[in-house]
């Protein structure tokens, strides 16, 4: 090896370390948190997800089994169950939060329906078109407990769509850990 050679590797990007919690929506808005979750050994799908008020209080949770798929479909599954619920109960304030950049990224590109998630996408674009405010956010996990243990259930029901009891005293820790604006530090990087 030439000694008088130098190999410049790029630097990592800097990160900061944040508190990350929930944060519940403005008056007149409900939030609505999903998630994904795919188990690596079997590949068994499930999404979950719950809509709090402007308090913090759970006003609908719902976990689905979705046999066998992607942990990005997955993901987008909870969100148009989600909002199709939200839809239902009448809301039409309705901030969605997911932990996945992918769905995110899916959601706010103007993506043509060439992709294999265009299905999912097309009916969320569906659902967003109706008469009402639908605002898509990204959130760290940190941030998104509830709907993650709301997903983690789903693998453990029947296939399809299940209402969720709001009483559950897991989901109830979670919710009360929100409410409380307890937070966990993360490294996040820094936008340069």
């Amino acid at each position: 090896m030439d000694k008088d050679r130098i190999v410049l590797h790029p630097c990592p990007p800097a990160r900061t370390e944040e508190l990350i919690s929930w944060k519940p929506p403005p008056p007149e808005w409900v939030t609505l948190n999903s998630d994904g979750s795919v188990h690596q050994d079997s590949g068994s799908a499930a999404a979950g997800g719950l809509i709090r008020d402007h308090l913090g209080r759970c006003i609908a949770a719902f976990a689905c089994n979705l046999g066998i798929c992607s942990i990005t479909r997955a993901e987008l599954r909870g969100a148009a169950e989600g909002l199709q619920l939200a839809w239902d109960l009448g809301f039409r304030r309705v901030r969605v939060e997911l932990d996945s950049r992918c769905a995110i990224h899916l959601l706010s590109s103007n993506a043509h329906s060439d992709h294999q998630h265009s299905a999912i996408t097309d009916r969320i674009q569906a659902l967003c078109k109706r008469d009402w405010e639908v605002v898509f956010y990204h959130v760290y996990r940190e941030g998104n407990k509830c709907a993650d243990y709301l997903a983690s259930q789903g693998h453990y029901l029947s296939l399809g769509v299940h209402s969720f009891p709001v009483s559950d005293p897991t989901l109830m820790y979670w919710i009360l850990y929100d409410v409380q604006g307890i937070s966990e530090p993360r490294l996040v990087m820094n936008e340069s």
